[in-house]
């Protein structure tokens, strides 16, 4: 059986912001309100992709973030969360694997808390400083290429990346990626085979480290391999692409 990491935003779920039709099910609630959807033929593929692999997904959200969507098919025995950082069994988190991320990333702190104390001071900054769970660095700022290129300047690239995602901004560990986690899975479960799917920079060490990765044609040229790739054009429904091919990888 293939081991199926998927990420969730913008690869299988899409925020109210994002037009994907009429025919669509609504997947999170946040204070009320309706905020993040999949389509309906993503559903009906989903459950089969589901039956046929260790399906996990694989996010950056936080734990309780992550515990808002609800995908209408069983939890996920697995699912990976704060990038890998924190493990959930059948929803419930393992401590012994959160202990292994904060031991792993260990010799990345120092770089960490000095890009903390510098977004605390960024005039740039619009929201709150969060340091998730001692893993990684999030906040939100105006300017936010200006930011991230200041950070990388004055960081220790070597041991943090730093990027942002829209006006997002994120130091996160060397050793705290999705590829990592996915290996550190694999071989927990002993599963031989990956299949990955992913749309951002999150996801590409990921997508590096499976058999079979599945991305969009905006990361062609970001990604370091092409053989085992199956690039979706970006017209295209990605998440129903997505399914489709993992589903045509498990009869092959």
């Amino acid at each position: 059986m293939y081991l199926f990491n998927c990420d969730l935003d913008n690869t299988l779920i899409y925020s109210y912001k994002h037009d994907i039709g009429a025919d669509k099910i609504n997947v999170e609630q946040y204070q009320g309100r309706e905020i993040s959807f999949i389509t309906s033929r993503t559903f009906e593929l989903l459950k089969e992709v589901a039956e046929k692999t260790v399906f996990v997904p694989t996010t950056t959200r936080t734990v309780e973030q992550y515990g808002r969507i609800d995908l209408g098919i069983h939890t996920p025995q697995y699912a990976l969360v704060c990038n890998g950082g924190i493990l959930l069994k059948n929803g419930v988190e393992d401590s012994e694997w959160y202990l292994e991320s904060l031991r792993r990333i260990q010799e990345s702190k120092a770089e960490t808390e000095k890009g903390f104390l510098l977004l605390r001071d960024d005039g740039r900054r619009i929201f709150d400083l969060r340091l998730l769970r001692d893993l990684f660095v999030f906040t939100k700022c105006n300017e936010p290429e200006l930011v991230v290129k200041d950070l990388r300047n004055a960081l220790d690239t070597g041991k943090v990346d730093v990027f942002h995602n829209g006006v997002k901004v994120y130091i996160v560990p060397k050793q705290l990626n999705k590829g990592e986690a996915v290996a550190r899975l694999k071989a927990r479960l002993g599963i031989r085979t990956i299949i990955a799917a992913g749309d951002s920079e999150f996801d590409l060490p990921m997508l590096e480290r499976a058999d079979y990765a599945i991305a969009p044609d905006s990361l062609r040229n970001r990604m370091d391999r092409n053989e085992n790739i199956c690039f979706i054009r970006n017209e295209e429904m990605f998440s129903e692409k997505v399914l489709e091919q993992v589903i045509v990888l498990c009869r092959s």
